[in-house]
């Protein structure tokens, strides 16, 4: 039997063909290497500076030098820079002072002549003064009457008169609506668990346990339940929606185990001077779990690029728009990937001139803001300006996606942008829709700063009031309340609230005459 062995050629271009896929397996893995290094050890900022932005191209004029491929470049311009005057910082007029003099003794007012000194002015330093937290005990004392001519006689109505005990937002409880404030504000904003709380307290004279802390907490949850469901009302009834989740652990949770993710969802909306920010937990990530939440809802979701959310784009009564700040992300991660934050006079390469296209638009949005345009002159700003950018992006994408490999990050980020390509260029056409959604993630974020402290939620019931808790006071700090205030006047006045026109009136963004933040 003959048998043909496989030309010399054949095998050399075979094994060529080896050597090419390792090698760019290679690549692939030294990038992953790279990247993970950036992640622990370098900066998380995602700006850059212009020393990280080699040569400062040019996205209209000029071309990059790249083997094979025409670059189109546009020009960023960096507004000038106001540098702060250094000092220390004045003492606000509205803190109380009190005055300590310090005079010399009268002796010393008498001059070597004779003749008293008389006084010519003065000299006056400030410092910052702490008086430390302190409690005391509310006795409320209600006076009983009664008719001294009456004891004893049966007659139409009481005998005895005394006015009614103030209604309390947690009944019978020795916490007043200022010290549930503090305790919520603490562990909400400033992240201080309960059990450090509690030595806290310890130490001011009084011992508050974390046990009856905890306990307060999850009563307020169910007793702001109408009012977060008017809140929830509020953002569904708005033009835009802006989500975003993020896990949290549940160590009591019936069918579950401890260590499983269980999320926290946000959805923040609203207009400028009405906005609000709604929390829900829930123990899935699952796409169900967006549906339920939007199921009545009609007009415009901004969200990151979860796949969860891709129900959006077949629905006929909603409009799907990505982030660009998580776009920026992919083509940042390159850099990262590649060494370029720690080599700065390296070469230009394509995450740069994709940074770039994305910048200008960053840039554009920047110029509108600082002019204050409303949002019919933010649209023609867009199509004006960010328009001709993103056509020249999407033509540079489209000439890069087959000369680059797919399975690298260059090539994720590029396939992630050409993807969603129709949802991130939406908000050119919409003044009211942001170009990422920053603000989301920002409302998200003392979430997940608190996570880092007090670890986990112990059950569902502590969850769902750490959920609406979160949603009122993020709530009040978007109007600019002091959310300290905002919580002492909720919990004053919502015990007398007997209908949902009452409740509307609680919710921080009708609660305009409250101390500013």
């Amino acid at each position: 039997m003959n048998t043909t062995e496989p030309s010399p050629v054949l095998n050399l271009q075979n094994q060529q063909k080896t050597i090419e896929k390792q090698n760019l397996e290679i690549d692939f893995l030294k990038e992953q290497i790279r990247l993970l290094i950036s992640q622990l050890y370098c900066k998380k900022s995602e700006k850059r500076s212009l020393e990280d932005i080699p040569g400062q191209m040019n996205f209209f004029e000029g071309s990059v030098e790249e083997p094979d491929i025409e670059e189109t470049t546009a020009k960023i311009t960096v507004p000038e820079h106001t540098r702060k005057k250094s000092g220390r910082k004045p003492l606000p007029e509205s803190l109380p002072r009190k005055e300590v003099i310090h005079d010399i003794p009268e002796e010393q007012k008498q001059c070597g002549c004779g003749s008293m000194l008389s006084r010519i002015g003065e000299e006056v330093s400030e410092q910052l003064d702490y008086i430390p937290a302190k409690l005391e005990v509310i006795r409320h004392i209600r006076p009983k009457y009664a008719c001294k001519s009456c004891e004893g006689i049966e007659t139409e109505g009481a005998t005895v008169k005394i006015m009614p005990a103030p209604k309390q937002i947690i009944p019978k409880s020795i916490a007043t609506a200022a010290l549930l404030a503090h305790i919520m504000i603490a562990k909400f904003v400033d992240a201080m668990p309960f059990y450090r709380q509690e030595k806290q307290f310890s130490r001011l004279g009084y011992e508050i346990s974390r046990t009856n802390m905890i306990n307060w907490a999850i009563k307020l949850g169910k007793i702001l339940e109408p009012l977060l469901g008017l809140l929830k009302q509020s953002i569904l009834s708005g033009p835009l929606i802006q989500m975003d989740e993020t896990h949290v652990q549940v160590l009591k949770e019936k069918g579950r185990a401890p260590t499983t993710k269980s999320y926290m969802w946000v959805m923040r909306g609203g207009v400028s001077k009405d906005l609000a920010i709604y929390f829900e937990y829930r123990p899935s990530r699952s796409a169900k779990v967006a549906q339920e939440l939007l199921c009545n809802y009609q007009g415009v979701i901004q969200t990151d690029g979860y796949s969860g959310y891709n129900f959006i784009d077949h629905a006929t009564d909603k409009e799907h728009v990505e982030c660009w700040a998580h776009a920026r992300r992919k083509f940042d991660e390159v850099l990262k990937a590649t060494g370029k934050y720690q080599k700065k006079k390296s070469k230009s390469g394509h995450a740069d001139i994709a940074l770039n296209f994305i910048g200008q638009l960053y840039q554009i949005e920047k110029e509108a803001k600082i002019e204050k345009l409303s949002d019919l002159e933010k649209v023609k700003v867009r199509q004006k300006k960010s328009k001709p950018v993103l056509d020249a992006f999407h033509a540079w994408l489209k000439n890069i996606e087959n000369k680059t490999p797919p399975k690298g990050l260059l090539g994720k980020a590029v396939l992630y942008t050409l993807n969603r390509w129709e949802q991130l260029i939406l908000y050119v056409d919409h003044g009211f829709i942001p170009i990422d959604n920053n603000l989301a993630e920002n409302a998200i974020r003392p979430f997940v700063i608190g996570r880092k402290n007090w670890l986990f939620c112990d059950s569902v019931a502590g969850a769902i009031a750490n959920a609406r808790l979160y949603s009122l006071i993020e709530t009040a700090k978007a109007n600019q309340l002091n959310p300290t205030e905002y919580l002492k006047t909720l919990f004053e006045q919502l015990p007398y609230a007997e209908n949902d026109d009452q409740l509307k009136q609680l919710l921080p963004q009708n609660c305009k005459d409250i101390t500013p933040n």
